[in-house]
């Protein structure tokens, strides 16, 4: 049986990529109202925040633009940010109120 040729190859083009950031968003999305521990949902922003760094990175390949690459690079360290500081707030969330069920939590609320 003789292999397929380059020309009947599937390849994977920028609508490929952008089908999986839409899924990936729309994953994390449903685990933000779904889950209610606090862990859970700072892992689902995560999700979506890849998501949207993937489609910038495939809007900035189809475009031959390097903009789309260095606003994910802005976005890696806003994650990484918001992971240190969410983190800081569950460990001491938890140290307190010995819980990370977000419907519990009520000291942020005025």
């Amino acid at each position: 049986m003789p292999l397929p040729s380059a020309s009947t190859m599937l390849t994977i083009g920028p609508a490929h990529y952008l089908l999986a950031s839409a899924v990936l968003f729309v994953i994390g999305l449903i685990g933000i109202m779904t889950r209610r521990n606090v862990i859970m949902i700072l892992l689902c922003i995560e999700i979506m925040f890849n998501a949207a760094n993937l489609a910038f990175i495939t809007y900035a390949r189809a475009w031959h633009d390097l903009g789309g690459q260095i606003t994910v690079f802005f976005i890696i360290i806003v994650a990484a940010a918001e992971v240190t500081v969410g983190l800081a707030i569950a460990v001491l969330l938890s140290r307190q109120l010995k819980t990370l069920n977000a419907d519990e939590i009520h000291l942020l609320k005025w």
